[in-house]
């Protein structure tokens, strides 16, 4: 499995930076933004693949890893740095865990939320890319 990353453009600045998110920066057109915070000690999210959708995650704040599956191999990521993006693309189970008191995941989505688009089985995932 290939991990893809993006840099996020910063403006340094002593009374603190500025990450950009526009134009190109990006591998598709945003058409939805949400973020997880507060989840619990021990709280897993995710636990889905979807069908052709593709995100971007990005921890603007504290820390948590990601579990990437694609039916042959499995990749861990920890997220700890608000500068950098993991892009997940379609057809890739994800688990969200370990996150640190404070953690913030922001997600960067190619398609609004339509429920049809996701897989919540692991078997039926194995079964939808095979």
């Amino acid at each position: 499995m290939i991990i893809d990353w993006i840099d996020i453009p910063k403006v340094k600045n002593p009374k603190g930076n500025i990450a950009i998110l526009e134009g190109d920066t990006l591998p598709f057109e945003v058409r939805r933004v949400y973020y997880l915070y507060d989840v619990p000690s021990g709280a897993r999210r995710g636990g889905h693949a979807h069908k052709t959708l593709q995100q971007v995650l990005i921890a603007v704040s504290g820390s948590f890893d990601v579990v990437l599956k694609n039916g042959k191999t499995t990749q861990r990521i920890t997220l700890n740095r608000p500068d950098k993006g993991l892009i997940i693309s379609h057809n890739t189970w994800r688990e969200l865990e370990n996150f640190s008191s404070g953690a913030v995941c922001l997600v960067l989505a190619s398609e609004p939320y339509d429920e049809t688009e996701y897989i919540r089985s692991y078997k039926e995932f194995l079964k939808f890319i095979s």
